[in-house]
């Protein structure tokens, strides 16, 4: 059964996915970074010369396949991935995760690493960085609402909520 981990972009799936990729000795894999090397372009090259319809077209596209020719493994999504196609759909038979931060550590997180962000590149503030945040969550959450386990991340270490979702597995 395949591990799968979402939630809003800076919410740490990678890093958490990593490390249960270490203790557990499953492959690990970012669908971010697969899409990258499978297009052989940045997702910022992609949404910028292609759009975001395209994006998630690709997105989609790969996530079937990954979902199609691996089993056991761990999976970290793209922030809005469950909110697009029949993306949900696709893991419906995984264990899901997801990370859940609150507003206010999301945009304390995001507001110093905007650059590496294109999408947040225009954001100025930290008050517009709560703003855009909140709306987008309000949007997402009835789909990452939709998940095995919603694990609430504030105030923990990386290693508690990678112990955590362990513990909800075994």
């Amino acid at each position: 059964m395949n591990i799968v981990l979402l939630g809003y972009m800076g919410c740490g799936k990678t890093t958490i996915g990593k490390i249960i990729s270490k203790i557990t000795g499953k492959r690990f894999i970012d669908l971010d970074s697969y899409i990258e090397s499978t297009t052989n372009q940045t997702i910022s090259n992609i949404f910028s010369s292609k759009g975001e319809v395209y994006f998630r077209k690709i997105e989609s596209d790969c996530l079937k396949v990954i979902m199609g020719n691996y089993d056991n493994v761990i999976l970290s999504l793209g922030g809005g991935t469950p909110c697009y196609s029949n993306n949900l759909n696709l893991i419906k038979g995984s264990k899901s995760f997801y990370l859940k931060y609150s507003t206010t550590i999301l945009s304390n997180r995001l507001i110093n690493i905007k650059s590496s962000r294109p999408i947040l590149s225009n954001i100025n503030n930290i008050d517009s960085m709560n703003d855009y945040i909140a709306k987008h969550l309000f949007e997402r959450n009835y789909y990452y609402n939709q998940v095995s386990d919603i694990i609430q991340c504030d105030l923990k270490s990386k290693d508690e909520i990678a112990n955590e979702i362990l513990s909800l597995l075994y």
